[in-house]
């Protein structure tokens, strides 16, 4: 169990025990097709520091660096699209802080091998900011933030999605993630009348790219640069 288990308390507190590489490798393999879509979204629901999303984003980089690397601008693009395609929920605060510098690193040494001059502080600006909204500090199971303590609060968890639309303009809506897990269901089933809050209203909507029903966003952003995300809220 080396490096699977960090203390003896925190696996009888909270049932801590990492992934070990191998059985990450192994998981992903089943859906390899998936993991090498750029654009393909990835939710672990107890994410920890970050064993499935870190090799989840390196697979996706490996197809960013195989095509695009000869353009910075594109390698910047797709990369932003890789980084934004990955979600995380995890309970402990510590975990949360190492995933998101976890992954951060990662893009970071990715850019150092195909920017071949200063590297763009708007871009890695960019990318930490988007791992600060992707990667949050919730309970899966309530799915409600948490305090510094890992209790439950009133507030939901909220994902942003992130969509190139044309060149450097992405497209940021923001949703709330009980609705996405209540509401996403194939064209003609029937949504769940069971665990969502439905005292308020929710517009539905048929997504044509998953080819399901999803909840209307809680907020949509107007078209912005993805170099300028974070200075947009």
């Amino acid at each position: 169990m080396a490096g699977q288990v960090k203390s003896r308390e925190r696996v009888q507190e909270h049932g801590e025990v990492f992934t070990n590489e191998r059985e990450v490798n192994a998981m992903l393999d089943m859906v390899r097709q998936e993991t090498e879509r750029i654009d393909s979204r990835f939710l672990e629901p107890a994410c920890g520091d970050g064993n499935f999303l870190a090799e989840v984003l390196r697979r996706k980089l490996d197809v960013v660096d195989s095509r695009y690397r000869r353009s910075l601008p594109e390698w910047e693009r797709y990369a932003f699209v890789a980084v934004g395609s990955v979600y995380g929920v995890e309970l402990l605060g510590d975990n949360v802080d190492a995933c998101r510098e976890r992954l951060y690193g990662i893009v970071e040494e990715r850019y150092s091998r195909v920017c071949r001059k200063s590297p763009n502080p708007a871009f890695l600006d960019a990318i930490r900011y988007v791992l600060g909204r992707n990667i949050l500090n919730g309970n899966a199971l309530s799915l409600k933030a948490v305090d510094e303590a890992g209790n439950d609060t009133d507030e939901p968890i909220i994902f942003s999605e992130w969509s190139i639309v044309m060149g450097d303009r992405v497209k940021r809506r923001d949703f709330r993630l009980d609705e996405m897990l209540e509401g996403n269901v194939d064209e003609g089933q029937t949504r769940s009348l069971f665990g969502a809050d439905y005292s308020s209203a929710v517009d539905w909507e048929f997504d044509e790219e998953t080819r399901s029903f999803i909840p209307s966003p809680i907020r949509e952003f107007p078209l912005m640069s993805f170099y300028e995300v974070m200075d947009v809220e």
